[in-house]
């Protein structure tokens, strides 16, 4: 399945809630959530209680699109958690959280998850020194990420940095804007994660 080109506002609109798609556009009055707070299409607002099955195509479909992936990716990340010990449900928002470009999201650099993993496909960012452009690649604690020396004045990052205390920074994540640096600390656990999803819907969607 090819990934989405259409509009990333319908998205948020089709899940009623926010998924941060846009950068600055989701913290304005522009925001689609703000306008028009129902799913999109002729009987948008006219839709019925969901089913079982429904609820959870829906949160897979939510987590999918709050980063970004398509069908195959997510498949594969969710038979990798399943695999691992522990909460599946987890283990599978922890494999979510440790991609390079969430993490570039995350730290500040990027005003999008899109907007990230352009940037790291386009080789401005490091990881412990050595560039990386593969927006999957899963960082591990300890890693460092900083932006390469010759992207540093990028206004596109430039202006994710300035805005970034209005997005907060995990626990999990510790960042130098001057320095143009940050650490993936540890894991981050389940309540750190801060994430409007139930995981648990996933699960019992690829149980059956």
């Amino acid at each position: 399945m090819a990934r989405y080109t259409e509009s990333q506002c319908r998205l948020c609109r089709r899940e009623t809630m926010k998924l941060y798609l846009k950068g600055d556009r989701c913290y304005s009055d522009k925001c689609a959530i703000e306008r028009r707070n129902y799913p999109p299409g002729q009987h948008g607002q006219g839709r019925g209680k969901l089913s079982e099955y429904g609820l959870q195509l829906r949160e897979k479909q939510k987590i999918k699109r709050i980063y970004g992936l398509v069908e195959k990716q997510f498949e594969s990340y969710f038979e990798e958690a399943d695999r691992q010990k522990g909460v599946t449900g987890t283990n599978f928002l922890i494999l979510l959280e440790r991609r390079l470009d969430n993490s570039v999201y995350r730290l500040g650099f990027a005003s999008s998850r899109s907007q990230a993993r352009q940037l790291v496909r386009h080789n401005h960012f490091m990881v412990n020194g050595r560039k990386v452009n593969i927006p999957s690649f899963l960082l591990r604690p300890g890693d460092t990420v900083s932006v390469a020396e010759g992207s540093r004045n990028l206004q596109a990052i430039n202006e994710s940095i300035g805005a970034m205390p209005r997005r907060g920074l995990p626990a999990w994540l510790e960042v130098d804007s001057a320095k143009y640096e940050g650490i993936f600390k540890v894991f981050p656990n389940r309540d750190e994660m801060n994430l409007p999803v139930q995981e648990q819907l996933v699960v019992e969607f690829y149980s059956k």
